[in-house]
C-alpha cells in the first residue's frame, strides 16, 4: 500500500493503475490510443478551422457541428494525456481536486455533447419537414442562446457530483482501478454506502442523456413520417442522405456511453478490464470517427477542406 498522504476524510491524491489485469500491456495498448487522440486531434481542428474561415458554412447546421468539434476535442483532451502517462508509467498520481475536477469536466462536457446532438436533430427536422421556415425559426442568436442554455444545463447537472464525493469518507482507500477519474470510480473507493451517488448518477444520465435521446428518436421519427409522404420518390433518398451523418454519429456517442454506464453501476459480472478498456475507447473513437464521418458523407466540407489543404500546399511551396 502507497503512502498515504491524508487531508480530512479523503486521501491527498489518488493512484490510478490503468487497465486491471493488463498491465504488462499497457505499453503496446497505449501506441493505438496515441495514434487515435493524434487523428482526433488533427480531424476536428481542420473541421473547425474549415468552418470558422468558411464563410459560406456559416449555417447552422455547421455551427452546431463546430460545437461537437469542440465538444470532441475538450473530451479527450480531458483524458487521453492522463490516460497515457498512466500505461507509459510517467505520472499515475492525480491530486484529490484534480480528480475531481477531471470527473466534472468528462461529465460536463458529455451532457453538453448530448444536447449538441438533440439541436442538430431539430435542426434536420426542420430543414426537412419546414424547410421554408428554416432560417426564420434557427437563426443566429437561437444557435448561440441554444449553446449556452447546453451549457448551464450541463453545469446544472454535474455540479452536485462534486459535493457528493467530497461528502465521504475513504479510509485511506486510493488506489483506483482506472486509467482516468469518473464519479462511481471515485465513489466506490469510499467506506461509506454510496447508494445516493448511484441513484444521483441514474437520475442525472437519465435526466440528460436519457431524455436527449428519447427526443433524438421522435424527432427522427417524426423525420421518416415526413419523408414518407413527399410526392418525389427521388427526394427521399437526398433527404435521408442529409441525417445519414447525424445517425452514425449518435449511435457511437450513445451505444458505449449507455453500455459503460449501466455496466459501472449494475454490472456486477462484467469484467473490469472490458469496463475499463470500453471507458478509454469511449472517449477517444467517436472523437475520432466524428469528423472522418461528417469529411466523407458531406460534400460542401470535403470541397472546402480539399481547398484549404491546396491552398496551403501552394503557401508552402510559394
Amino acid at each position: 500500500m502507497s503512502t498515504l498522504n491524508l487531508s480530512g476524510s479523503h486521501p491527498a491524491f489518488f493512484i490510478l493503475v490503468g487497465i486491471p489485469g493488463m498491465e504488462k500491456s499497457h505499453t503496446w495498448i497505449s501506441i493505438p490510443f496515441c495514434m487515435m487522440y493524434s487523428a482526433a486531434l488533427l480531424g476536428n481542428l481542420v473541421l473547425l478551422v474549415t468552418i470558422v474561415k468558411e464563410r459560406s458554412l456559416h449555417e447552422p447546421m455547421y455551427i452546431f457541428l463546430c460545437m461537437l468539434a469542440a465538444c470532441d476535442l475538450l473530451l479527450s483532451t480531458a483524458t487521453v494525456p492522463k490516460t497515457l502517462s498512466v500505461l507509459w508509467s510517467l505520472s499515475t498520481q492525480i491530486s484529490f481536486g484534480g480528480c475531481l475536477a477531471q470527473m466534472f469536466s468528462i461529465s460536463f462536457i458529455f451532457v453538453a455533447e448530448s444536447a449538441i446532438l438533440l439541436a442538430m436533430a431539430f435542426d434536420r427536422y426542420i430543414a426537412i419537414c419546414d424547410p421554408l421556415r428554416y432560417t426564420t425559426i434557427l437563426t443566429r442568436s437561437v444557435v448561440g442562446k441554444v449553446g449556452v442554455v447546453a451549457l448551464i444545463r450541463s453545469f446544472c447537472i454535474m455540479f452536485p457530483a462534486i459535493f457528493l464525493l467530497k461528502r465521504l469518507p475513504y479510509c485511506g482507500h486510493n488506489v483506483m482501478p482506472h486509467t482516468y477519474c469518473e464519479h462511481i470510480g471515485v465513489a466506490r473507493l469510499a467506506c461509506a454506502d454510496i447508494s445516493v451517488n448511484i441513484w444521483y448518477g441514474v437520475a442525472a444520465g437519465f435526466l440528460s442523456a436519457g431524455l436527449d435521446a428519447i427526443s433524438i428518436a421522435v424527432s427522427y421519427v417524426l423525420i421518416f413520417r415526413c419523408l414518407w409522404g413527399l410526392p418525389s420518390w427521388h427526394a427521399s433518398p437526398k433527404a435521408l442522405h442529409t441525417c445519414g451523418s447525424h445517425l452514425c454519429v449518435i449511435a457511437m456517442f450513445y451505444t458505449p456511453a449507455f453500455f459503460s454506464f449501466l455496466a459501472h453501476r449494475f454490472g456486477q459480472h462484467v469484467p473490469r478490464h472490458v469496463l475499463i478498456s470500453l471507458a478509454n475507447l469511449y472517449v477517444v473513437v467517436p472523437p475520432m470517427l466524428n469528423p472522418i464521418i461528417y469529411g466523407v458523407r458531406t460534400r460542401q466540407i470535403r470541397e472546402h477542406v480539399a481547398h484549404l489543404l491546396r491552398l496551403g500546399g501552394l503557401g508552402g511551396r510559394a
